[in-house]
């Protein structure tokens, strides 16, 4: 398998690491959640950066797609802290 794809299939897992987490936590409103979350949706953002950095003819959509879905879970932790 090639680079790239390797790369794009650690930020899906990492994504979805973090949105299961991101879920929980918002749910449960526990610290702990919050901040575990937290680190999940930064490793993802990690995973994230660094594929888009190595990325040489992969598809803009995913990354499109994967940056949208960070924000979103960032504005989604954002507020769950916020309340």
């Amino acid at each position: 398998m090639s680079e790239p794809f390797n790369d794009i299939r650690q930020v899906e897992m990492a994504i979805k690491a973090a949105q299961r987490m991101v879920g929980q936590a918002t749910m449960s409103m526990d610290e702990d959640q919050l901040k575990a979350a937290t680190n999940a949706l930064n490793q993802a953002k990690k995973q994230y950066k660094n594929a888009f950095a190595h990325a040489t003819g992969v598809d803009d959509e995913f990354f499109e797609f994967s940056s949208e879905l960070i924000e979103r879970l960032d504005h989604q932790l954002t507020e769950a802290k916020d309340e």
